[in-house]
């Protein structure tokens, strides 16, 4: 698939909204995602991907999409293929994310606007507002007073 000049902004985007998310599925096992994903219990693989969501995202922003794949090679390459979906307010982003020994990637594969600008810019900047909108903002620690 050809990617458009826009295309590239928008997985900066995402990945730079995924980041932390993304952080914490490292902290799952990779014999767990091995056998979530291989056994087909994706149930429990979608539970992981909220877990993970919920502390960054607003509740159903990212989701697992349609499942995922594990790379395993016998030279000890190995790497975690999840298909997730993130959906702030008025867009919704299919993408794939790679999780590989030392590196993850992102692939987005389609972006889809509730109400679509006639310009791909003006739908870039909607949707990193959008996303950034459906973050959970962390407050700094209570001071006590003393």
């Amino acid at each position: 698939m050809h990617k458009q000049a826009f295309s590239v902004s928008r997985e900066a985007i995402v990945a730079n909204a995924i980041q932390d998310f993304v952080a914490e599925l490292r902290m799952v096992e990779l014999a767990d995602y091995v056998s979530f994903i291989h056994l087909g219990h994706l149930a429990n693989l979608a539970d992981l991907v909220d877990s993970a969501a919920e502390l960054y995202f607003m509740p159903g922003t990212l989701k697992l999409g349609h499942g995922g794949n594990v790379e395993l090679t016998w030279s000890g390459d190995q790497k975690v293929v999840l298909d997730l979906e993130l959906k702030p307010s008025g867009a919704t982003v299919y993408f794939s994310l790679s999780l590989g020994d030392k590196q993850a990637g992102i692939d987005v594969n389609y972006v889809a606007f509730a109400e679509p600008a006639d310009e791909p810019e003006a739908n870039t900047a909607f949707l990193e507002s959008a996303i950034e909108a459906s973050r959970i903002r962390k407050s700094p620690p209570m001071r006590m007073a003393g």
